[in-house]
Formats: structure tokens, C-alpha cells, sequence
């Protein structure tokens, strides 16, 4: 791999040994990718936020790098922890969830990382430009940045990212070049969406199909939202390993579906219909429990923008949370925030709804939810009814919330 000058002082250790250890890690990253250069990078999405995930090996290397002089030399937003910073105990987390957490954070604040602690950087002020190089982790907050505001990263993982962080460069392959952002199958809508329930379950059959390759997908009004993007998006990540997909007349790289393509044709065997059926198999098939047994409804995964909070509120308005159900809605602080201060935070929360900030049950502690007594999940986001049903061993209702509404809320 060609490197500049600069980088070649990097990798020989002219900038420190943090800075060397990241070269040469970004270095061997780019020999297995047969990258042939480096690009400058605007920004970084580190996935550190929750030592959960993490886990202890990943808590320790970031440490490690923080106590060799590691810097940040670009903006690095950090993705979701593993507690509510504000009602860890209210929640039930351990005092030593807290303890782990809190040093994590410590780290990375040291580092000149922005702790938000979410998953949708986004919408609250990390966009980076068209055509921007950057490294960002969080399968959804990838599709977001690719596929929506045309960014060009690949699914970084947490090393490669932090190592990004402190050079500012990542090796130029994959989605940061032109001929792997183009479209290879494509799939035409039949149905008539509405609502983020409804594009995800279009996103996870769409994930299903394409794996890893980039899909285009037709027949999408350009009405569609940006929050009903983002849900199609986190779907299209989880059920495959998508990085990148587009939507004819509404994503910036997609203006047709011959430019989507790169102007070639796609064949017939890959093109797929996504109609009534299709959508009620899909939509059956990620749940595993029925909504009426579910004692925990969780909203917002990934964390939900104001205009969701909005909807949610309406949704609510007027009812009351059942006695035998809680109901979490995930958002970060910054949008609760942003919520109270047009009203909307305590017309939920006079629901006896809960806004869990700032964290995830997919990052949270495994044995969290069978300590507090938790049987049964509902959500309106495939991603978290898998999440949940694999990695937290609970049984998971995925619909609408107007599907399920009055099963877990009964009307004042």
C-alpha cells in the first residue's frame, strides 16, 4: 500500500506510539483488502460506548491505548452504553454496572471522544457531508450514513474505528470506492407502506435477500420519512449483512435506477417482489410470541428522533400503561431533552410510559432482564425482536404499535 509521508511518519512512530499501533493495524487491515492507498477521513461513530459489548479484552485495549497518549483527531461520537446514565438506579443495574460503565466513558471523554451514547448519531448534529470519507461503526448508523447522506464508509469494527479516530485515515476499499456502492439486485414494492413498522419489514425481508450485496429497491414514494429510512435501513443490516442500498427517486446516489446500477442491467434472477404476501410472511415470521404476553414493551430501536417521539405521544395520548406491562421508549438525552422542551416528554410520561436514555437492551448486561423478572418482549422494531429473542434468550412480539396498544394500555 502507497502511503504519504505523513502516514509513513505515523506508522514509524514519529507521532507516538498510539498513533503507530493504529497505522499499523489500519495497515494490515488494507494488505487483507488489497487496498492500494489510505484516504482522510471527517469522521468517526465508535462502537465503545457499553463495556457489555465490548467486553472485557475490548474494554482493556481501549484503555491500553488511552494510557499510551491516544487522541482523537477528528470528531469520534460514541455509540450507546450499557446503562441509563440518569436512572441506572431506578432501572435495577448493579452499582458495579455503573462503576464499568463510568470508567469506559471516562476513557473515552479523556480521548476527546463525544460520549452521546447513541445509536443514531445523526439526529443530533453528526452528518457527514456527500462523498465524505469516514469510519463509522453500528450496522444501522452505517446504512444512514451510505445510503441516506451519501457518506462513504464501510461496517468498521471497533478497532479499526478507534484506530481511524487517532489517524484520521482508513484504507480506501470497499464502499469507499466507486464500484462497490452500485446496486446488484434489485427488489420492486407492490405493497403500500406506511409507517416505520411497515419499512422495516420490507428492510428485513430486503436484508434476507441481498446479504452482503447492495439492493435498489423501486416502487418507494418519495414522501417516504427520514425516520421510515432509518427503520429500513436497520432491518436491511440485521437480517443480512447489507452496508449500503438505495431507493429509486429518494437516496442521493439513486436519482434512476440505471445511475443506482452503475448502468448495468439487472437480471431477471435478481429481481425479487416484495408484495402482500411477502410482507405478511415476513412480518409473522419474527415473531415468536403472541402480543397479549408480553410484560415489557420496548420503542425506539434505533433510538427514536423527535418526529417518532411525536408519533409515539400521539399514539398514547390520553391511555395508561398497563399494571402487569412496562413500556421503555429509547431515545438519547439530547431528543428526550429536545422533547420536553416542546411538550412531548411529559405527555408520555404522565402514560406511565419510561424514556430509557442513552442505552440499548442489546448492550445492556445479558442477565439484566431475567433478574428483573422480564418474560416476554413486544416491539415495533425487527431489529431489537431479534436482538432480544437471540442474545437476551426472552421470547418477542414484533408489530405496530397500533397493533398491540390496547393489549399493553387501557384507555383513562
Amino acid at each position: 500500500m502507497k502511503l504519504t509521508i505523513q502516514e509513513q511518519e505515523m506508522l514509524d512512530g514519529k507521532y507516538g506510539d498510539a498513533v503507530q499501533k493504529a497505522m499499523e493495524l489500519l495497515v494490515a487491515v488494507g494488505d487483507c483488502y488489497d487496498a492500494q492507498k489510505m484516504v482522510p477521513i471527517t469522521s468517526v461513530h465508535l462502537n465503545a460506548g457499553s463495556p457489555v459489548t465490548a467486553g472485557k479484552g475490548g474494554t482493556k485495549f481501549i484503555m491500553d491505548v488511552a494510557e499510551r497518549g491516544g487522541k482523537f483527531v477528528i470528531p469520534v461520537t460514541i455509540n450507546v452504553a450499557s446503562i441509563d446514565p440518569w436512572a441506572w438506579k431506578e432501572m435495577g443495574f448493579s452499582e458495579e454496572n455503573y462503576r464499568e460503565q463510568e470508567a469506559l466513558s471516562g476513557v473515552t471523554t479523556k480521548m476527546g471522544g463525544f460520549n452521546c451514547h447513541t445509536c443514531t448519531p445523526y439526529q443530533i448534529g453528526h452528518i457527514p457531508r456527500m462523498r465524505a470519507h469516514i469510519a463509522w461503526c453500528e450496522s444501522s448508523a452505517v446504512l444512514y450514513a451510505n445510503a441516506i447522506l451519501g457518506g462513504r464508509t464501510n461496517r468498521e469494527g471497533g478497532p479499526s474505528a478507534l484506530a481511524a479516530g487517532l489517524t484520521g485515515r482508513v484504507p480506501a476499499y470497499g464502499y469507499h470506492l466507486d464500484e462497490n456502492r452500485y446496486g446488484k439486485l434489485k427488489i420492486v414494492v407492490h405493497v403500500d407502506l406506511k409507517g416505520d413498522t411497515d419499512y422495516a419489514t420490507l428492510g428485513y425481508f430486503a436484508g434476507k435477500i441481498a446479504q452482503d450485496r447492495v439492493p435498489i429497491l423501486t416502487g418507494i414514494p418519495p414522501s417516504i420519512s427520514d425516520h421510515e429510512l432509518k427503520c429500513l435501513g436497520a432491518a436491511l443490516a440485521t437480517s443480512g449483512s447489507v452496508a449500503h442500498y438505495h431507493v429509486v427517486g429518494v437516496t442521493p446516489e439513486a436519482p434512476t435506477e440505471e445511475v443506482a446500477s452503475g448502468f448495468k442491467k439487472i437480471s431477471s434472477s435478481d429481481t425479487f417482489e416484495f408484495g402482500f404476501t411477502e410482507f405478511k410472511e415476513t412480518e409473522e415470521s419474527i415473531s415468536n410470541v403472541g402480543p397479549e404476553e408480553a410484560d415489557l414493551v420496548v420503542l425506539g430501536c434505533p433510538h427514536a428522533s423527535i418526529e417518532q417521539i411525536k408519533n409515539y405521544a400521539e399514539a398514547l395520548s390520553g391511555r395508561r400503561v398497563k399494571n402487569k406491562v412496562e413500556l421503555w421508549i429509547l431515545t438519547s438525552n439530547i431528543i428526550k431533552k429536545y422533547g420536553e422542551d416542546i411538550g412531548l416528554t411529559n405527555i408520555i410520561e404522565s402514560t406511565g410510559t419510561k424514556f430509557v436514555c442513552n442505552t440499548c437492551p442489546n448492550t445492556m448486561p445479558r442477565d439484566f432482564f431475567k433478574k428483573r423478572g422480564y418474560r416476554v418482549a413486544a416491539t415495533d422494531s425487527p431489529k431489537l425482536a431479534y436482538y432480544i429473542s437471540t442474545m437476551k434468550d426472552m421470547p418477542c412480539y414484533y408489530g405496530s404499535l397500533d397493533k398491540f396498544i390496547d393489549i399493553v394500555t387501557s384507555k383513562r
